[in-house]
């Protein structure tokens, strides 16, 4: 043989005796110690399992008078018993498991993960369905030892629940489905669902009568318990669900007479980066009723961190109303598609006016107007800066809306494809220049704003705006709570200030 070929055969057999050494043809760690883990759980199983059948079959025998009654303990004994086999089963995988640990071979891996995928599934079968007939064994136990407090609580449920007051929200739902008809259906449902918690309780009261009194005297051969119990329970139920239930539908009734728009109307990026925020302008309007030409506004502007999806999923969305919720919907039926701020209020142009404004022909064109009564609705949502909205930026918003699109309108002074609203809207950029987002050079990325970094150059900016060019987003800006920018004027004359408002009511009162 060459000197070379030897060499090579030499280096070939040291590599076959070290690899093993290396680990490179063994089990994985971790499958090792998921195998020595389940080896103590089995052993674990056994005695536990162990413990729950001489407890159950002693209470089984202990008290015959008591387990007869419930027909569903007759198969305890070999339910149990096959939960035994089945962790015998399981004993006898982790032996195989156990062998495969000790000769410590990578081919085995599949068999190995296979089998502890099998014990495992064995184990856990066997020591739920051991569990289960533990609590149910207990549970009996347990109602016969405290049977006087359950006869007790059987009757104080019955009597909270025959005497609950379903007028409150009888009236609610009467008036909401007067004003908002096509709530009419679920109303009635939901309605129907707590009557029918009164009419339970009071069948399960009336149909275990004979089962308490004979219960009540001692005489617990006599008293069919399986429909005691099902009788307590349908009336804890009842007791327990009725006041949440009626509270809960007093509170979607209230829902339909407010609307809400949770505007996004500032937005930074913190520490080089690492910090997401956005500000929130939240604006309500109560209604009277479904048709009011009256209402209460408030509104309220916090500050809330949010995570990097959220921030880049709203990035273009700046002076858009992210949320809405209409009067007439419950809040989880709140439209989350963002669109521009306040166009959900206005009514199609063939009905001509609504509860907020009107539509307004001049100069060739159709414009909506809103009432004065709402002003300072209008306001809040379009950033004191409204512009009368022409009709067909509104005719457009409405075929995206229908699409669950959000629209961005369209700008044709500016140029060709140029948005209107949101982050690289001309609207947005002119109503929102005083921003931080602005501030920190947020629209310098836009190919319509200004080179300076701001809008405040551009013929859409505002003439207080800021020219000062700044970084959005470096860190020029000190970490400290964000506070609420300094007051700005406004002529002809003083808009009121965004700060949390006190209510604000409208019309008559």
């Amino acid at each position: 043989m060459k000197p070379g070929l030897k060499l090579a055969a030499v280096l070939l057999g040291a590599a076959i005796v070290i690899v093993p050494f290396l680990g490179l043809d063994a089990l994985p760690r971790d499958l090792r110690k998921q195998i020595d883990a389940d080896r103590a759980a089995v052993v674990s199983a056994q005695k536990q399992l162990a413990s729950t059948q001489d407890e159950v079959l002693g209470d089984l025998t202990s008290d015959p008078a008591l387990f007869g009654a419930v027909a569903a303990s007759g198969q305890w004994p070999e339910q149990l018993s096959k939960a035994l086999g089945d962790l015998q089963f399981a004993s006898r995988d982790m032996e195989q498991l156990s062998a495969l640990e000790k000769q410590n071979r990578g081919s085995d891996r599949s068999q190995a993960e296979s089998l502890l995928a099998q014990e495992r599934g064995l184990r856990t079968g066997a020591m739920n369905q051991a569990a289960a007939i533990q609590k149910e064994a207990v549970r009996w136990v347990d109602f016969k030892r405290h049977l006087p407090d359950e006869l007790q609580a059987m009757e104080r449920e019955y009597n909270a629940v025959h005497g609950f007051d379903l007028a409150p929200v009888t009236n609610t739902v009467q008036k909401a489905e007067a004003d908002w008809p096509e709530k009419q259906a679920d109303l009635e449902s939901r309605l129907a669902g707590l009557r029918g918690f009164v009419t339970r309780g009071d069948a399960a009261w009336n149909s275990s009568a004979e089962a308490r009194r004979v219960a009540a005297a001692g005489d617990l051969a006599k008293v069919d318990l399986t429909a005691l119990v099902s009788a307590a329970g349908s009336l804890k139920e009842s007791a327990d669900s009725l006041p949440k239930q009626s509270d809960e539908l007093q509170s979607l009734g209230a829902q339909l007479y407010g609307a809400w728009d949770k505007v996004l109307i500032d937005m930074e990026v913190r520490s080089g980066g690492g910090e997401y925020d956005q500000k929130i302008r939240t604006v309500n309007t109560h209604l009277a009723d479904a048709n009011a030409k009256t209402g209460e506004i408030t509104s309220d502007e916090k500050w809330v961190p949010v995570s990097h999806t959220v921030y880049e999923s709203q990035k273009n969305d700046l002076g858009m109303a992210i949320e809405h919720k209409p009067g007439g919907k419950y809040d989880f039926e709140a439209e989350r598609v963002a669109q521009p701020a306040g166009f959900a209020y206005v009514a199609p142009p063939s009905q001509g006016s609504n509860q907020y404004g009107y539509w307004e022909h001049r100069g060739g064109g159709d414009f909506w107007v809103f009432y004065g009564q709402y002003a300072l609705l209008r306001d809040l949502l379009f950033n004191r800066q409204y512009q009368p909205l022409p009709r067909g930026d509104w005719e457009e918003y409405r075929t995206y809306h229908s699409r669950g699109e959000t629209y961005y309108g369209r700008d044709t002074a500016a140029g060709q494809n140029v948005p209107r609203y949101g982050t690289q809207g001309t609207t947005t950029q002119d109503r929102y220049s005083g921003s931080t987002f602005a501030k920190g050079g947020g629209f310098k990325d836009s190919k319509y704003a200004s080179k300076s970094g701001s809008f405040s150059s551009s013929k859409y900016a505002s003439p207080e705006g800021d020219r000062t060019p700044k970084r959005y987003g470096s860190g020029s800006r000190p970490e400290e709570p964000h506070a609420a920018p300094p007051p700005r004027t406004y002529r002809p004359q003083p808009r009121p200030s965004f700060r949390p408002s006190a209510p604000r009511r409208f019309g008559k009162h």
